[in-house]
């Protein structure tokens, strides 16, 4: 694998981080990344796909642990793949790539949704380059069993909220792409039309976290043309993971309802499980204070933190070496707009 190294000041007024956005060529595709926080090394991967990062910002975690924001090819400012192959083990590849380039021998791996179906092949593929896993929101398949899940966690959705116009919406738009089919994704305005229409199922009550945000989640999202069918299921082989895990998942997640987030923890052997009683799919978002509590007890209980041993403060402070010295607090959106792109605030 054939990688070159790049670096950059994120672009003034377009929303990057203060500190400094990298890129790793990765057989010739752009990989870009960006980096946040202080301590042990962590690789975040953003759910979607197609689903721009910033979403992902984790400001509570910023303050225990030096988070490594992947934007995933196909979305974001990384490239799109040429060949279409957007599988869990192609991502995964760039993960590592981003750790080669670090310099990281090991770091943990936080993966939110699709994300985590990365992170999970991942710890299949590379288990001796993790220190731990956080499972966040997502499953163990991609195939018929997920989706008819969802859907009916969408009608339950629907039922939970009769007197919300925008949750039969939800469900209306649901059925149309997934069960009727009567309505295709083509390109990033209709996937951006589907992705506003369903947003508020992936909250456990998305106007009450609307309120206390001081607004509703603004998402981007790239439709690539080109991006092939995926099937991936690993329920056969999560005894096979031989890495720490965290799962953590709302109880009122949609799209990966928590029998999954129960089948990884019965199914990893050195598993943990923490349920958001009050979340959706977006805990980061609706419980913070108790979603960045169970991440850092997490990393703490593997023997690290922000005073944690030398080989993890030479690989941290390698690292910090990478980044211009203005404080990484990621303010602004995790990265900049391309002029492809489409951005929607979905109102309750």
């Amino acid at each position: 694998m054939k990688r070159q190294n790049h670096s950059s000041e994120g672009p003034p007024g377009h929303g990057g981080p203060p500190g400094e956005t990298r890129t790793v060529l990765v057989d010739g595709v752009r990989q870009v990344y960006r980096i946040a926080g202080r301590g042990p090394l962590c690789l975040v991967h953003s759910g979607g796909p197609g689903v721009h990062p910033e979403y992902l910002r984790m400001p509570g975690l910023e303050h225990g642990l030096t988070l490594v924001h992947l934007d995933p090819v196909g979305a974001g400012d990384s490239d799109r793949l040429p060949d279409g192959d957007y599988s869990p083990s192609r991502y995964a590849r760039h993960a590592a790539a981003v750790l080669d380039d670090l310099g990281a021998p090991r770091a943990y791996l936080l993966g939110h949704s699709h994300g985590g179906f990365v992170a999970l092949q991942f710890a299949l593929d590379l288990p001796d380059r993790l220190d731990g896993l956080i499972l966040y929101d997502t499953a163990p398949t991609n195939g018929p069993d997920q989706r008819e899940a969802a859907t009916k966690e969408m009608a339950a959705f629907v039922a939970r909220w009769p007197d919300r116009p925008e949750a039969a919406a939800a469900g209306r738009m649901w059925d149309a792409v997934n069960v009727t089919r009567t309505l295709a994704v083509t390109d990033d305005a209709s996937a951006l039309r589907y992705l506003s229409g369903i947003l508020p199922a992936y909250f456990a009550d998305h106007r009450r976290t609307a309120a206390l945000r001081g607004g509703s989640l603004a998402l981007r999202v790239t439709h690539d043309p080109n991006r092939l069918p995926a099937p991936w299921d690993v329920r056969d082989r999560l005894g096979a993971i031989d890495v720490p895990a965290l799962v953590i998942v709302g109880a009122h997640d949609f799209i990966c309802p928590p029998r999954f987030a129960r089948a990884l923890h019965a199914g990893i052997p050195d598993a943990r499980l923490v349920e958001l009683p009050d979340s959706g799919h977006f805990g980061h978002l609706e419980q913070p204070d108790e979603f960045t509590a169970a991440v850092l007890a997490f990393v703490r209980d593997r023997g690290h933190d922000h005073r944690t041993d030398d080989a993890t403060c030479d690989t941290t402070d390698r690292v910090a070496d990478r980044v211009t010295d203005r404080p990484s607090d990621l303010s602004g959106r995790l990265s900049g707009r391309r002029d492809t792109d489409h951005e929607t605030g979905t109102q309750g």
